[in-house]
């Protein structure tokens, strides 16, 4: 019998190594063992996913290995996510999420959508290439409270700035948080753009949210 942590470490190689068959076989381990699915998806999948991205902004993998790797996480995904503890709130907290205009690469806000919902919130998935507009109109449709913005590629960057430049413009600013995250993103870029926060991954970013809106004491912003 394998331990939690032991698990955790052989979901992160199975996503690493693009083994869609061993992230299945020990996501049906966690759940059998009784495990914490949401903490094997978080020191597992997620933590591999992270370690893909790096190798991919090293160019040690490239396009062909990131899909695999995401098949090997979306196997173990599949498996663990209806044995999810979802975190009931009293109050309602809707986040608006999407990929913004000008890049296509979604696996790390669906990691993040993902997580949210893990921990109450009712997400708005927009889907990926979003142009600026969207993300207000559908803010202020589904009274979010939260705009989150995914990029992976550099050249999309600025569709974030443009994003809350449009708000400053409509007087919308103080009715939301935004916060940003992705391959290219770096806290110092979050600042500079005055974003809300900046989140280093798919758990961080849930954990940030619940701060936001006050689900949790501390907050923790670029400024």
């Amino acid at each position: 019998m394998a331990t939690e942590q032991e698990l955790h470490q052989g979901l992160y190689e199975a996503v690493v190594d693009m083994d869609e068959d061993r992230a299945a076989e020990l996501a049906r381990q966690v759940v059998a063992e009784g495990y914490d699915a949401y903490a094997a998806i978080e020191d597992g999948l997620s933590r591999g996913m992270d370690k893909v991205g790096e190798l991919y902004e090293q160019e040690e993998y490239f396009i062909p290995e990131l899909l695999l790797c995401s098949d090997a996480m979306y196997a173990g995904i599949d498996i663990l996510k209806p044995h999810i503890v979802r975190q009931e709130n009293s109050e309602r907290h809707v986040v608006v999420i999407g990929v913004v205009e000008g890049d296509t690469h979604d696996i790390g806000k669906n990691l993040v959508k993902i997580m949210l919902e893990s921990a109450g919130f009712e997400v708005i998935d927009l889907g990926r290439d979003i142009k600026p507009q969207a993300f207000l109109q559908a803010a202020k449709e589904y009274e979010a409270e939260i705009i989150a913005l995914s990029t992976l590629m550099t050249t999309a960057m600025p569709a974030m700035k443009e994003v809350i430049d449009l708000l400053e413009e409509k007087q919308l600013r103080e009715n939301y948080k935004v916060v940003i995250g992705g391959g290219p993103i770096s806290p110092g870029f979050a600042k500079k753009i005055k974003a809300d926060a900046y989140a280093v991954n798919a758990a961080e970013a849930a954990r940030i949210a619940k701060e936001l809106v006050g689900l949790e004491e501390k907050v923790r912003q670029t400024a």
